[in-house]
């Protein structure tokens, strides 16, 4: 069965990083178009980054520069490396899974999703 779960967050303080972690069951990430969103309280679901091993990668403007993404093929997992962050980043974190090709950052062509992750950040 196909499932995904994040693991990392917590809180900290504003120019502080956290890495979030998505381990992948039951099928291979390297296969399937990969995302890291975010929803905020009262705000709609917003993407984070879109990734496929193939070389596509695609950042929201709002993280460009200060989050990165890398990922471990033996343990199947993907991580959202998140530096210098700012009390907006403050959001549940999900990862995502949709079959390729990657669209882009919206939400409707994901499928797949984990339970989330708190960050918070304070000033």
């Amino acid at each position: 069965q196909e499932q995904l779960v994040e693991s990392g967050g917590g809180s900290v303080q504003a120019g502080g990083s956290l890495r979030l972690s998505c381990a992948v069951f039951g099928y291979a990430y390297s296969s399937y178009c990969m995302g890291w969103f975010r929803q905020a309280p009262g705000t709609e679901r917003e993407g984070v980054v879109v990734f496929k091993n193939n070389g596509f990668t695609r950042f929201a403007d709002s993280v460009k520069g200060r989050f990165a993404i890398s990922h471990d093929n033996a343990k199947n997992t993907l991580y959202l490396e998140m530096n210098s962050l700012k009390p907006e980043d403050t959001a549940m974190y999900y990862c995502a899974a949709e079959f390729p090709p990657c669209y882009g950052l919206g939400t409707e062509h994901f499928g797949y999703w984990g339970q989330g992750t708190q960050v918070t950040v304070s000033s």
